[in-house]
């Protein structure tokens, strides 16, 4: 995975910490990214394969779609209070040329139809 991101090239020890923190995340997912997880694993979503809890370097993706080279991220309560952080993470990870599709977990809870719709318009535009 490292080659495919040289930019995001980090020390051995950082990689072995994002595993795990991305481990520890798929046992400990959120309710929405639970219902988004359901909708997505195994191919569900158009022949799509999406891994969840993505290490990228010295990140955590919420899902990502390597083929289309798309995260999905899942805003909770707690975003609110890091906008501009997670303005900057965005930023660094799309200067790899990673796309995103960010919602809110209000917006999976509540209307999970058209999320699946945002997330398969931003497939189809590769």
């Amino acid at each position: 995975m490292a080659n495919d991101y040289p930019k995001l090239n980090v020390p051995p020890a950082l990689k072995e910490r994002m595993i795990e923190i991305a481990r520890h995340l798929r046992t400990d997912q959120t309710p929405s990214e639970d219902i988004l997880w359901q909708a997505l694993r195994n191919r569900r979503l158009n022949g799509w394969k999406f891994r969840r809890q993505f290490p990228l370097g010295a990140f955590v993706l919420d899902f990502y779609c390597a083929e289309a080279r798309l995260a999905i991220e899942v805003d909770g309560p707690i975003h609110l209070q890091q906008i501009e952080a997670d303005l900057i993470r965005q930023s660094l990870i799309e200067e790899l040329g990673i796309r995103f599709v960010r919602v809110t977990a209000e917006q999976v809870e509540r209307d999970l139809p058209h999320v699946l719709k945002r997330i398969c318009d931003a497939l189809e535009i590769r």
